[in-house]
């Protein structure tokens, strides 16, 4: 799954159908992926949101959806680019904690890259890059 740093949600989509998107090329019922959309949406907290559309929700609930997109398929492996970078510092920190629980409770792996230590921190394992090299 992918998390990008502007959430690339689609403005005429609602929350859920936005969800759903990742799951339109699996042979699955539309019921069966509606029910994945909804699920992976509560696992974010906005399942009051899901027939509101982005230009509705804030820039944190909008990154949540960006979450919800992202899990729905259940990747083993996410990969977030800057998951924190267009949020205020407890939003950030809201959303560090959903990463954290993927990680930790659906083992799903997580690849973020961000440049701040608050959430660098947090983490396993810190590759540091430099100039495209990593560095110690």
């Amino acid at each position: 799954g992918f998390i990008f740093q502007s959430f690339h949600l689609i403005p005429d989509l609602s929350v859920v159908d936005n969800v759903e998107i990742p799951l339109l090329y699996r042979r699955m019922s539309n019921a069966e992926r509606r029910r994945l959309a909804l699920a992976a949406l509560d696992r974010v907290g906005l399942t009051a949101r899901v027939h509101h559309f982005p230009s509705q929700l804030s820039g944190g609930q909008q990154q949540r959806v960006a979450i919800a997109r992202a899990i729905v398929g259940k990747p083993k492996i996410l990969l977030a680019d800057e998951p924190t970078g267009n949020l205020d510092s407890q939003m950030g920190d809201e959303i560090m904690d959903i990463l954290m629980d993927l990680n930790k409770n659906e083992k799903t792996t997580v690849v973020m890259v961000t440049h701040d230590p608050r959430f660098s921190e947090k983490t396993e394992r810190i590759v540091r890059l430099f100039d495209g090299r990593q560095v110690n």
